[in-house]
């Protein structure tokens, strides 16, 4: 197996809460680490013990419990906004990987349940702690891998962090390309500027004569 495919079937095993407790920013970067040897099978709390089985039989490796020092595996959570409390300051549409938050600046925030993995990502930077994680009402799916994240919601959370990752290095690349742009302007003045008095000290010089 490659390693594009290594990490493929290694995302597949991970329930994609995107909640950076395995210590790596989004679950394909623990796939990677896993794949290239960096981390171990056993860090990641929502996947549990069905993950890290799933796994070890992937890799050839011996099952192992959850290491502690990464958290302890819970039943997935839904994220709710206290409207009448929330202030539209955006910390936490800027913290969700997953876009399950909509909102505006100074306008009220509400959570898109369907899009939430309970990472918990929001709860920290929330300046007037107005946002609640609460137990999920849902049916369990028994018939996969995980009763509490369906293929449909780790497929649609996959999807959503790319979706905004996309963005966000599109939108940095912009910024990059307006700075180097204003920089050139920049530039181009100044060698405009020296240019002119460059002209005319010749000007003068050719006076002189």
């Amino acid at each position: 197996m490659d390693r594009t495919s290594k990490i493929f079937a290694i995302d597949q095993w991970l329930p994609q809460t995107q909640c950076t407790q395995c210590t790596y920013p989004r679950c394909h970067d623990y796939a990677s680490a896993i794949a290239d040897g960096e981390a171990d099978i056993n860090q990641c709390p929502p996947g549990g013990d069905t993950t890290i089985r799933g796994l070890a039989s992937l890799l050839g490796k011996i099952g192992k419990p959850l290491d502690p020092q990464y958290g302890e595996h819970k039943t997935k959570q839904l994220a709710v906004i206290d409207e009448d409390a929330c202030i539209g300051c955006v910390m936490c549409i800027k913290a969700c990987p997953t876009d399950a938050i909509v909102g505006a600046a100074k306008l009220m925030h509400t959570v898109i349940a369907q899009d939430c993995t309970g990472c918990e990502l929001c709860i920290e930077p929330c300046p007037v702690d107005c946002i609640d994680m609460v137990d999920q009402t849902q049916l369990p799916d028994l018939s996969w891998r995980w009763p509490d994240y369906s293929p449909q919601a780790t497929d649609r959370a996959r999807t959503q962090t790319n979706a905004k990752l996309l963005r966000e290095e599109q939108r940095s690349n912009q910024k990059s390309s307006m700075r180097k742009l204003k920089e050139l302007r920049k530039q181009k003045g100044s060698d405009q500027i020296k240019a002119d008095i460059a002209a005319v000290m010749a000007r003068s010089k050719s006076r002189a004569k």
